[in-house]
């Protein structure tokens, strides 16, 4: 199946249908696994740190990792007097850390010119000569925006242009991305709806998940020594507390239900700590490692997703909501475009918007904690879905693409 096949008016859930039937055609896997085999390396521009939160970039490019060199280039680091140099730091075999330390006192123009120069030198000493870039924000154009890699993909995961600090050239740079990008991925089907005019290889790929990690959840593994002296029926929410987390809502329904307890890990960025909300029943055990959330996933009785509806979370495709379920967990959430589509319009999710509509859906979704039919239709709406079908889809345009710029 060629690049042009593929694009004809595909809706976000035709996408990956359509991309498997590329594999019915004659030696098309013997041809996709030669590529795989001789992936070139890939240099993926990253907003976000390698060590962070385990999410989206870290499940897509440690697979890369498997099959070629990963250069994982992160935002620079400033400190008093630091000589200029790139810091290259190993993660896990094939997986290099590069970040930039700088000194002080620079202005925005000279950080660039001296990562651009620290770049080019790079990218000789390593012989990259055959690579993809591999964009997550429009701003890193300043400094990588003159290489010239074999292919550049731009992995749109998140609306950055409306998160609290963003910069105003946000969107006059990816206007930019835009024109460079030979491929343009999504990371949820609301995004893809705001960006597929604007180029002509734009696919959706909403988020995924490791069934196998978060399925431990189901097995009554060993209680964490920090929650298990939390009473039940305990609430819980894991991932970033930012302004993307509705602090209004926690408070309203932790005042309303002092009986109930609420579990919040995860790091507190670009909000004042301060103004979260401090009760009995609410425990803020800090940021963990992504191999123990079923851990804490395990003991919760309802897993939820209080996200505040502003333009931050209006494209957000959360990748907790198939974690959660496959956790087996009744799930509460607020209407989140791409929760609602499709979890809450096939009933896996319940979906709540005021403080009231959420304390009745938590009600509810006590009582569905032993319901079989309702897990049965959620192993069934996840049968399909990892991380690695994800992956391989994502390949195979990128091989077409590639193909297709050869000749």
């Amino acid at each position: 199946m060629l690049k042009s096949d593929l694009n004809s008016s595909l809706t976000p859930e035709a996408t990956t249908q359509a991309l498997d039937l590329q594999s019915s055609a004659p030696n098309a896997s013997d041809t996709l696994d030669n590529f795989i085999q001789a992936m070139p390396a890939i240099v993926c521009l990253s907003h976000l740190r390698w060590d962070f939160v385990y999410q989206r970039p870290q499940h897509l490019l440690s697979r890369f990792a498997k099959h070629s060199r990963l250069f994982f280039f992160e935002e620079p680091y400033f400190y008093d007097g630091a000589q200029p140099r790139l810091d290259i730091s190993l993660r896990d075999p094939n997986v290099h850390i590069v970040v930039a330390h700088l000194p002080h006192g620079l202005t925005p123009q000279e950080s660039d010119a001296i990562q651009i120069e620290l770049v080019n030198n790079f990218i000789k000493e390593q012989h990259l000569n055959d690579y993809v870039a591999w964009y997550y924000t429009p701003m890193a154009l300043e400094v990588y925006g003159h290489l010239q890699p074999a292919l550049t993909v731009y992995d749109c995961m998140d609306e950055l242009s409306a998160f609290k600090g963003a910069s105003p050239r946000l969107r006059e740079l990816e206007a930019e991305l835009f024109k460079k990008a030979d491929l343009v991925f999504t990371g949820g089907h609301s995004i893809y709806e705001s960006k597929r005019t604007q180029h002509s290889d734009v696919y959706a790929f909403p988020s995924s998940i490791d069934k196998a990690h978060f399925a431990q959840a189901r097995t009554g593994l060993t209680e964490p020594e920090d929650q298990k002296n939390i009473p039940h029926p305990r609430f819980g929410f894991y991932g970033v507390v930012d302004e993307r987390f509705d602090i209004e809502l926690l408070r309203e329904v932790a005042a309303q239900r002092p009986e109930w307890h609420w579990v919040i890990i995860g790091p507190v960025v670009k909000i004042d700590p301060a103004t979260l909300p401090h009760a009995d029943n609410i425990h803020y055990l800090g940021g963990k490692d992504y191999k123990d959330l079923p851990l804490y996933l395990s003991s919760w009785d309802v897993a939820t997703m209080p996200f505040a509806i502003n333009e931050s979370t209006k494209y957000i495709s959360p990748t907790k909501t198939p974690e959660y379920l496959a956790g087996s967990k009744p799930v509460v959430s607020t209407p989140i475009r791409d929760v609602v589509r499709p979890y809450g319009d096939q009933q896996l999710v319940h979906i709540a918007s005021t403080a009231s509509e959420f304390v009745n859906a938590l009600e509810k979704a006590l009582l569905q904690r032993n319901d079989q039919e309702w897990l049965a239709q959620v192993d069934a709406f996840l049968a399909n879905i990892s991380w690695d079908h994800t992956w391989q889809n994502m390949v195979s345009l990128m091989y077409i693409a590639l193909t297709q710029k050869s000749k």
